[in-house]
């Protein structure tokens, strides 16, 4: 409900300044259209109300209401009913008569598009039976040179208005959008890829090798005993040593490598034109950096890692069979001791090319 009636209060807030610019322009060409006719003071002083008054009145009506959302299409048909009304009232003259329900109604397809322009164009219909019941049933074709220029300033400024209205209400969409799919790509507790995330990136790591005939290397990297640590230190002990993992990496992978949470305990990288000695130094370096790691809540806890790691092959039918080299090379780390850097290659099977122990 708080979610809706914020929203509501949004577009109340929108509507108010476009309600405001746009029925003082409406003003201005109804008056002009209507100071032909004469009209008694009354008229004029519901022009004014109209005009002046009503944009700050109808702001008001939906900022008090429980759901403003209901009550700014309910001043919307309020405003379409008058401007039907006023239409009638001018007598139906051409040029102010088509200005005013072509801005109405585009003011109500941009709001509710097809269906509330229908609702609009009912209100408009029968503002004008009622401005022919209250005023003398006539048509007045000519339209002065006055009331064309009277009419320039709603047709040249208010789409423009309207138009940067909704340009920024589309920006902020998308904007909102590009958030959503940030965060629906990211793991919350690391910030790195999720593993849906990750795997498209490795898909398209793998494309690329294919294409452009270049190397490339992954790793996968597990936490040693970190069931252990959670049952020992507990799962907030263990929420730490997994962010600790995932900053050390955003700070010593370079900016072409992409890092992710493949899920639980374990992460995984992507390292883009690196041969494969130089992506095990690296792992190397990273497990030597992580291995000495302190822990200011838990003094006594070490932490170590044990990674594997797999080159691109272009015999390789997919990225599926390239991780599959990785996840055996992991295998080999953690069944040879863990806290170790294990490479698997065609030439060198389940190889340790660094002295990891």
């Amino acid at each position: 409900m708080g979610n809706t009636r914020g929203k509501g209060l949004s577009l109340a807030r929108r509507l108010y300044r476009s309600r405001v610019f746009g029925l003082l322009l409406g003003l201005m060409c109804v008056s002009v259209a209507m100071h032909a006719l004469d009209p008694p003071l009354w008229v004029w002083g519901l022009m004014l109300f109209n005009g002046l008054v009503w944009p700050h009145l109808a702001f008001q009506w939906a900022r008090s209401s429980s759901v403003p959302f209901r009550a700014e299409h309910r001043n919307l048909l309020i405003d379409a009913f008058m401007g039907g009304f006023w239409v009638a009232a001018m007598q139906f003259n051409p040029l102010p008569s088509a200005t005013t329900i072509s801005m109405m109604a585009m003011n109500n397809v941009a709001i509710g598009g097809g269906r509330f322009l229908l609702a609009g164009t009912a209100a408009q219909l029968f503002g004008m039976g009622v401005g022919l019941v209250v005023f003398a049933p006539a048509f007045i074709p000519p339209t002065t040179p006055l009331q064309l220029y009277a009419c320039l300033p709603l047709l040249l400024l208010y789409p423009l208005a309207l138009g940067w209205i909704c340009f920024r209400q589309a920006s902020t969409l998308g904007r909102h959008k590009r958030e959503l799919l940030a965060l629906s790509r990211t793991d919350s507790l690391t910030g790195l890829l999720n593993h849906g995330a990750w795997k498209d990136q490795l898909n398209l790591a793998f494309q690329r090798c294919k294409r452009q005939q270049q190397g490339a290397a992954i790793a996968l990297i597990d936490i040693d005993h970190f069931k252990a640590i959670n049952d020992t230190y507990g799962h907030v002990a263990g929420d730490i040593v997994l962010r600790q993992l995932s900053k050390l990496l955003k700070q010593n992978l370079r900016a072409t490598d992409v890092a992710g949470r493949y899920g639980g305990d374990e992460f995984c990288v992507i390292l883009p034109e690196l041969p494969l000695f130089n992506a095990a130094q690296a792992m190397e370096a990273l497990r030597e950096r992580f291995a000495v790691m302190g822990y200011e809540q838990n003094p006594a806890l070490k932490v170590s890692l044990s990674i594997g790691l797999a080159a691109y092959d272009p015999s390789h039918a997919d990225a599926t069979r390239w991780l599959d080299e990785a996840d055996q090379a992991l295998y080999e780390a953690k069944a040879s001791g863990r806290n170790r850097v294990i490479c698997n290659s065609d030439n060198k099977p389940r190889q340790a090319l660094l002295d990891s122990v």
